[in-house]
């Protein structure tokens, strides 16, 4: 028995990805929605929090070593041909590798641009200074 979650629709609503276990380590797929339809794997090496670009042509999700990867989505009629998976950048998620139980890390705005939860080291916050009862000339 797998386990199928983290489902997102594309902005047509046509596809759908998500996470299954069903290789044996959480991998992302796409099929069509409502169906009928098969089902492409577009991870090659574990992949978790999918998410769509804003014009469906990229489909983004997070790697095992946490790099957010990214694969182009062409749609042939009824089937996908999905590209190659390339790292765009490290991330810091929270939860890393394959936990796929945490909360969504990332989201894709409509621009492209992403907007990424990361945590900070200790050693990098900087002090803040407070002034009181100060009044400009």
């Amino acid at each position: 028995m797998f386990e199928e979650h983290r489902g997102q629709f594309s902005p047509d609503g046509h596809w759908v990805t998500y996470v299954s276990n069903e290789s044996g380590r959480p991998e992302v797929y796409v099929r069509p929605f409502p169906g009928p339809g098969g089902q492409w794997q577009v991870s090659t090496s574990g992949g978790i929090q999918p998410r769509w670009s804003p014009d469906r042509k990229e489909l983004y999700y997070i790697a095992p070593d946490a790099q957010l990867m990214a694969a182009s989505i062409v749609l042939k009629g009824a089937e996908i041909d999905a590209g190659v998976p390339a790292a765009l950048f490290q991330t810091r998620v929270s939860g890393g590798g394959l936990n796929t139980y945490t909360r969504p890390q990332y989201d894709v705005a409509r621009d492209g641009r992403f907007l990424v939860n990361a945590t900070t080291d200790e050693g990098t916050m900087s002090p803040i200074t407070l002034l009181l009862n100060w009044t400009p000339r």
